[in-house]
């Protein structure tokens, strides 16, 4: 899921190259997100619409495998 993720945000953004994520396991997996800053509005979107269906897309793979998955946006 973290390759999706980065997969995702790095075809969003103008700077690809600056966009990292990080996995925390747990019972819930964490992925943080980390994008350059001028490129945080283009990974959330208007209103939160392009980060809630990246969410939502995590969410479908991660329950297809069996595991809780978030996402976190990092500043």
């Amino acid at each position: 899921m973290k390759e999706l993720l980065l997969y995702m945000a790095r075809n969003l953004v103008d700077h690809p190259d600056d966009v990292t994520v990080t996995e925390i396991p747990g019972d819930t997996t964490v992925l943080e997100l980390r994008v350059a800053p001028e490129d945080m509005g283009k990974v959330i979107g208007r209103q939160g619409r392009i980060a809630k269906e990246i969410r939502t897309i995590i969410k479908s793979v991660a329950q297809r495998e069996g595991t809780r998955v978030t996402v976190e946006i990092m500043d």
